[in-house]
């Protein structure tokens, strides 16, 4: 059995970025993968702003102002955001809101709350009671942003910030390599769907709502084609439809060394099969390999997941993602992970890479999910993430651990 590491390394390595990308309205970008990097045409800010409501200066027209002897100033304009600016007069103030811009001739901004309005019969002057230093309370044109600087490079996942930033610098459209194309099928006589009567030894097909959940996260272009039966001509078959068309073909299910499991032997006649078993738990039959696409002399990839859904939930996370994430065109794929303390005991590790269901406590420490059976699907709800445990480790209470937060994967 190939490491964990070993593994996640040999699919990546195989992993070509799909071709082709397409070009699309910045609203829908989300979650969609860079094909170009993004350059900024302008300065964001485009011109000096100010950073707080109150009154655009001149630094030297309020020296040596106290408060025993404040310095009184005219107000000569009114600068909301958005508005343009006229420069501003020796000797007058202008009266300025956050996000506007800094008037010519100013070099600092007093906040309105250091400023003290005259009251009536005083000509409508502000008296200032101390001296800004230059630059007070100025956003300098380009401080975000410099013009002609790449925002995002090509490879980047646009999250809800990417867009928003790529929208500051003007952009309406981004160029997005296309979808991942993806092919499912499940496998098992015993599996029903919700809705169906359950016969004595049938079973909800569960795998079906998570993995397609997580692959519709990943916006991959997904081909669901159903339950298909526990036979080697109709898995060969599903296969040959699965090819077509699609960069992988992913089945939960009919990976094992049963005689009702069918899919490694079908991958091995219509493909080949590069990788099987794991040293995981759970998780161990995860198959990797490829179909080959009628007489085209091209192939589709396959990973072959295992059937129970606690394996088939933490395989997907772990290597189908990652895989998934390279073909788009990301380039840094390793989610993070981070050292936290576990608030428990495990006597005894396995001679496999574990990965445990736990949760984080109210005082910052990781409690364990009771049942870690790769058929108790309750964990995954439970948990927050999934403690990585090197083989042949016990933990004791208080040690620090490596915890990969679902929050990473999903």
């Amino acid at each position: 059995m190939l490491a964990t590491a070993d593994a996640l390394g040999r699919l990546l390595d195989a992993v070509r970025q799909v071709e082709g990308r397409e070009r699309v309205d910045t609203l829908d970008a989300l979650n969609r993968v860079l094909a170009a990097d993004v350059t900024s045409p302008l300065d964001v800010p485009p011109m000096h702003t100010s950073s707080m409501d109150g009154y655009a200066v001149r630094a030297a027209d309020l020296a040596g102002a106290s408060e025993g002897a404040p310095v009184a100033l005219p107000v000569s304009q009114r600068i909301p955001a958005g508005h343009a600016a006229e420069p501003l007069a020796a000797g007058t103030a202008a009266r300025i809101f956050t996000g506007a811009t800094v008037p010519p001739g100013a070099d600092a901004v007093v906040m309105q709350e250091m400023a003290r309005v005259a009251e009536d019969g005083d000509d409508g002057r502000v008296a200032f009671a101390q001296t800004p230093a230059a630059g007070e309370w100025i956003t300098r044109q380009g401080a975000d942003i410099q013009r002609d600087s790449v925002i995002l490079p090509a490879g980047t996942r646009l999250t809800p910030q990417a867009l928003g930033l790529a929208a500051s610098v003007g952009c309406a459209q981004l160029d997005v390599v296309r979808r991942v194309r993806v092919a499912i099928f499940f496998t098992g006589d015993e599996l029903r769907m919700p809705g169906e009567p359950l016969e004595p030894g049938a079973i909800y097909n569960s795998n079906r709502f998570t993995l397609r959940a997580l692959l519709a996260k990943l916006g991959c272009e997904v081909t669901d084609l159903g339950i298909v039966p526990d036979r080697l001509d109709a898995t060969r078959e599903a296969l040959r439809r699965a090819a077509t068309d699609h960069d992988l073909i992913l089945t939960c299910g009919g990976v094992s060394v049963g005689e009702e499991d069918h899919v490694k032997p079908a991958v091995a006649a219509e493909g080949r099969i590069s990788m099987w078993q794991i040293a995981m738990k759970p998780g161990k039959p995860l198959a990797f390999g490829a179909v080959r696409r009628g007489d085209e002399g091209s192939e589709a990839f396959f990973i072959g997941l295992p059937g129970n859904p606690v394996s088939s939930f933490c395989t997907f996370l772990l290597f189908v993602r990652p895989f998934l994430l390279r073909l788009a065109g990301v380039k840094n794929v390793a989610p993070r992970v981070y050292s936290m303390r576990a608030d428990f005991s495990q006597k005894k590790g396995d001679r496999r890479n574990e990965f445990l269901r736990a949760r984080v406590n109210e005082s910052g420490g990781l409690d364990l999910f009771g049942n870690q059976s790769s058929a108790v699907l309750t964990s995954t709800v439970w948990g927050d993430g999934l403690i990585d445990n090197p083989p042949d480790h016990a933990i004791s209470a208080g040690e620090i651990v490596r915890f990969i937060p679902f929050s990473e994967l999903i």
